[in-house]
């Protein structure tokens, strides 16, 4: 066999072998590939689950729960899952961290002694405790006006889980109010007798023509018939002369 035979023989043994190993690793590389996406999962919705049901989905899936911090909320209860990170439907390998949030429940906060305080005092000291003011209901009271006569819940020395603090307070004693009588048609004698024996004032009257009318008798009032007075209420006739 000459050089150049043996030459060539050599050449398509190398060039066999080459394309030998590019199958071999373009076969690694692809196994490999296939081997990674398949072990990818889908992240799935944590918030609202304990955390040990949260613990046990996760570790199912080839995924390592990590606790960043706890915190109170309002909206999810002791012990469950407030926030997640990556967020549900992320692509993830297996072994990766899933980080949360754990909530502690709602603060827990000491409800002051509000009683006796005056509304805009009782809002100030239930901020600083960490509560907000609800529903302030203002009835007639003979106290001072503004004052706070009752709070829900009561104040306690233990620590209770509420956001909120109802409030009833004083509007200051009402004054009676009366149905003004009609005096117009008798003598203003007459009218005058009623109302102060019933500690109502007169003020002034005064005469005017009227034909027909004897003399003395009211034609107008003030207030007028059916209104609403107090006892405050001062009463001006006119009288025919």
């Amino acid at each position: 066999m000459s050089v150049a035979d043996r030459l060539r023989s050599l050449f398509r043994l190398f060039l066999l072998f080459a394309v030998l190993v590019a199958v071999a690793l373009l076969s690694a590389i692809t196994t490999i590939r296939v081997t990674i996406h398949g072990r990818q999962i889908s992240m799935p919705n944590l918030v609202g689950l304990s955390f040990e049901a949260a613990q046990r989905l996760t570790s199912g899936l080839g995924l390592e729960l990590k606790v960043e911090d706890r915190l109170y909320s309002l909206k999810y209860g002791p012990n469950q899952i407030a926030e997640q990170m990556p967020s549900p439907g992320t692509r993830l390998k297996m072994g990766q961290h899933v980080h949360v949030l754990v909530s502690l429940g709602p603060p827990q906060v000491a409800v002051p002694n509000l009683v006796g305080a005056s509304e805009r005092a009782a809002r100030i000291t239930a901020s600083q405790r960490g509560l907000t003011v609800g529903d302030v209901a203002i009835v007639p009271w003979a106290g001072d006006p503004d004052e706070v006569l009752a709070q829900d819940p009561p104040p306690a020395t233990k620590e209770v889980r509420t956001p909120t603090v109802n409030l009833l307070v004083s509007g200051g004693e009402t004054l009676p109010a009366f149905l003004c009588p009609r005096f117009i048609g008798q003598p203003v004698a007459e009218a005058r007798r009623v109302l102060e024996k019933n500690g109502f004032k007169v003020g002034q009257v005064t005469p005017v023509v009227s034909e027909g009318a004897p003399k003395g008798i009211v034609i107008s009032q003030t207030p007028p018939a059916g209104s609403k007075i107090g006892l405050d209420a001062v009463f001006t006739f006119q009288v025919s002369q």
